[in-house]
């Protein structure tokens, strides 16, 4: 069957990415879905979802199917698979696709079982999966098949994974649930106790992106944000600038410079110089926080470097390693 569509997914707990091998990434939307509550039925997926969060009516509710990357909500998980699968081939599509799909490094057996059961479900002839490490070190440009130990740091929205890798395979490897939207709550509470104001998610995630940093700086950025003030309850705006976001933020970094610190010390000395000599690549869409690099390097001592498109590594990854099969395949897990 040479018309066997390929389709590489990466799951996010924030986007979902498509990629298509020789067409790239055809599909970039949030992982939100809103549903109708009075006969649930599913009304929006996307981008057309994202904007009703927090904007709704009581009979309709938009949320994230996936929670710290793995599958929260199976239905509606199955029937936004099937919606982006649909999106990416296209109406004409009569011939069932083969799939492959990211998952976290610390995914168990049963929500791995989930995962292809809901792309099987969605329409996929074959699903497989691959963890997320290996996908990001793949898109990343990372030579991953040669007896050299590579470090990945992949911070997403709902997980950060990070994995030493050598010889195709992982060989120390720590998921914690602790990424982007964990930084998002960390602003949005800061902001309530500081000044008794109430903002949404997506507010919280604008503050993060447009002033938020890893490590104090001396020239700080300024950002006025609109919320609901707690006391009165009418709307009102304050201005935040960046080191108390510093602040805000500081304990969740901390949980993420931990678990590299963990698997830095899990790893083989052989490994070890390896990794010293390349420094730590790091993927994914939170990565690419202001001086997030510099403060991994100050607290491990090991240079870190952010990858090219860090947002799309793993999405990448999928098509990369979906063209070449045989060549992954022994990091490839799970097929039906």
């Amino acid at each position: 069957m040479f018309f066997t569509k390929k389709l590489g997914i990466d799951l996010g707990t924030a986007n979902t990415l498509v990629y298509v091998p020789k067409k790239g990434i055809v599909l970039n939307e949030p992982s939100v879905v809103a549903v109708s509550i009075q006969d649930n039925k599913i009304l929006a997926v996307g981008i057309e979802a994202k904007n009703m969060i927090g904007k709704t009516p009581d009979s309709i509710v938009a949320y994230r199917p996936m929670k710290d990357g793995v599958i929260a909500d199976y239905r509606v998980t199955e029937a936004m698979l099937r919606y982006y699968i649909g999106k990416a081939l296209g109406p004409w599509n009569i011939f069932k696709c083969e799939v492959l799909v990211s998952v976290p490094a610390g995914v168990s057996s049963t929500e791995r079982r989930a995962v292809i059961e809901a792309a099987m479900k969605a329409g996929a002839r074959n699903a497989y999966v691959v963890k997320e490490p290996i996908l990001a070190a793949i898109g990343a440009g990372t030579p991953i098949q040669e007896a050299r130990g590579h470090m990945i740091v992949d911070i997403g929205g709902g997980t950060t994974d990070v994995a030493v890798i050598s010889l195709g395979g992982i060989v120390a490897s720590k998921s914690v649930k602790c990424a982007g939207n964990k930084i998002d709550s960390a602003i949005a509470d800061y902001i309530k106790k500081r000044f008794n104001l109430a903002i949404g998610d997506k507010t919280a995630e604008d503050v993060k992106i447009k002033i938020g940093s890893a490590i104090p700086i001396d020239e700080e950025l300024k950002i006025k944000i609109k919320g609901r003030d707690f006391v009165l309850g009418l709307p009102r705006s304050v201005e935040v600038s960046t080191n108390e976001i510093v602040k805000a933020i500081d304990s969740e970094l901390r949980q993420i410079i931990r678990v590299i610190k963990d698997v830095l010390q899990e790893t083989p000395p052989e490994l070890s110089a390896d990794i010293i000599d390349q420094g730590i690549t790091m993927t994914g869409g939170t990565s690419q926080l202001r001086n997030l690099t510099e403060l991994v390097f100050r607290r491990t001592g090991v240079k870190a470097l952010l990858a090219p498109d860090p947002l799309y590594c793993v999405a990448k990854g999928t098509g990369i390693a979906l063209e070449h099969l045989d060549t992954y395949k022994k990091s490839i897990i799970a097929k039906r």
